[in-house]
């Protein structure tokens, strides 16, 4: 087994190496000054079982690229099998032909990783279920929707209802409210056009007198879930803290989480995060056991599956 890292999250990999207590393998990834992107890889891989651990991170394209090119590389260099680890798969909203005229991005994304040589993905939590259906390889789609809900089940939950913030959410929200033994609330939202804005509506359910934890698959500019705690707060929410496994933190997100009313946001570290995005009130986990445990799977040839299943 050899674990290989490209720009996108050195740190995630390292952590990764350390649970497995294996080394990190070496390889250069950079960038000419004409931005074409070069890959180098600095000891043997013949017939070796290879991890590529790349969050598809910020600047996406860059790190998309970076990831196609570091398959293709181990591939040339006949390794015996090609792992991609993508603990975020961006293009993930683009789902679904919904307009007339516009892509299947994930499809296309897909497609990419396949063609440049993987013989299969692991991931954590897809935007949409579908996704793993785009691909001609097997997929391996982990939750950490289950570690953001032992988080809080090891902290204080008293008087705590569990908030979807859409319909799409219901069910990973429905799953933590059963493990805190807490009601369920669920917000009905509208997605307004391209812009990237939504519109929280009404919220069905009790939450008046209630302690609001909001459970969402990321946070990409957080217009929904500031959207979303400014309703619950109206309908009587006493406080509002979030949950959810990609900390994207795009655009004006971090200024709207810093000056808005969520008092504790937790996050998974599947996405590297600048220090300008570290701010006290957001909570990082760390998702290197998970995956690592995932790895040994893959390589021994145990079910991955088996990780989810309750314990005896």
């Amino acid at each position: 087994m050899s674990i290989f890292t490209g720009n996108a999250h050195p740190e995630l990999a390292s952590d990764i190496c350390r649970y497995l207590e294996v080394p990190l393998g070496q390889c250069e990834v950079f960038e000419f000054s004409n931005e074409n992107i070069f890959v180098r890889i600095n000891e043997n891989v013949r017939e070796r079982d290879v991890f590529v651990v790349q969050p598809i991170a910020s600047p996406v394209n860059t790190r998309l690229m970076e990831l196609l090119i570091m398959i293709d590389a181990f591939r040339r260099a006949s390794a015996g099998r090609i792992t991609a680890v993508i603990p975020y798969f961006a293009y993930g909203r683009s789902d679904k032909k919904d307009q007339p005229r516009v892509p299947i991005t994930a499809r296309l994304v897909a497609d990419l990783i396949t063609t440049a040589g993987a013989d299969r993905v692991l991931t954590i939590d897809l935007h949409a279920p579908q996704i793993q259906g785009f691909f001609r390889i097997p997929v391996d789609e982990m939750t950490a929707f289950p570690s953001l809900g032992e988080y809080f089940q090891n902290h204080d939950h008293d008087n705590l209802v569990v908030v979807a913030p859409d319909l799409a959410r219901a069910k990973d929200a429905r799953n933590i409210a059963a493990k805190l033994d807490v009601p369920l609330a669920v917000v009905e939202k509208r997605r307004l056009g391209n812009a990237q804005q939504t519109e929280a509506l009404q919220v069905i359910g009790e939450v008046e007198g209630f302690n609001a934890l909001v459970v969402d698959d990321e946070i990409d500019r957080a217009s929904t879930l500031c959207g979303v705690a400014e309703l619950l707060l109206k309908n009587g929410a006493l406080t509002v803290k979030a949950a959810a496994v990609h900390g994207v933190f795009s655009g004006p997100a971090i200024e709207r989480l810093r000056n808005g009313p969520i008092e504790e946001i937790v996050i998974m570290d599947t996405l590297p995060q600048s220090p300008e995005k570290r701010i006290d009130r957001i909570h990082s986990l760390t998702v290197a056991p998970l995956l690592g445990e995932a790895i040994r799977c893959i390589h021994t040839g145990q079910s991955v599956g088996a990780l989810f299943q309750p314990k005896p």
